[in-house]
């Protein structure tokens, strides 16, 4: 078995398990007048599990057998995983984590660009020039589309501002 075919296995799990929860437990938690709405809150949960068991198949099929893979040079091979660029990807998650765990103390403007600056640190950006004022432009242009396009409350700034 591949890498691609174990990964698709996986997502196929999870998106099995996402699509229980909105067909059943989410569609059993409706109040009343929301059974009869055309567009339901389950509705976007429902299409995504369904097109990602759909896209785990096709990775399923559509990948190639571990006899051909190991001629693919383009392939990820596990025995040669040591020379892939793991401390980038560990680092980046270590950095989503801490983003989702800054977000409410520091405020949106704040995690987000720093969040933003520090990922393109760890991607090997090093034209600081550029990557300050972009960082910060677009999260203030995310904050304001949906604080106010959408009309969805986020907090800029650290609660104590």
């Amino acid at each position: 078995m591949t890498l691609e075919r174990a990964i698709a296995g996986i997502f196929i799990a999870v998106c099995l398990a996402y699509g229980y929860t909105a067909f059943v437990v989410m569609e059993a938690e409706l109040l009343p007048f929301e059974r009869n709405m055309t567009f339901l809150p389950n509705i976007l949960p429902q299409w995504l599990s369904v097109l990602g068991v759909i896209a785990g198949f096709f990775v399923l099929v559509r990948s190639k057998p571990a006899a051909d893979a190991e001629l693919d040079p383009g392939g990820i091979d596990i025995r040669r995983l040591r020379q892939y660029k793991l401390g980038q990807a560990i680092f980046l998650l270590a950095l989503m984590i801490a983003y989702a765990l800054l977000l409410r103390p520091v405020g949106f403007v704040v995690a987000t660009s720093l969040f933003l600056l520090v990922g393109g640190v760890i991607l090997g950006e090093r034209r600081y020039v550029v990557l300050v004022p972009v960082s910060v432009l677009a999260a203030f242009v995310v904050w304001y589309l949906v604080q106010e396009v959408l009309g969805i409350f986020l907090r800029p700034w650290p609660a104590f501002v």
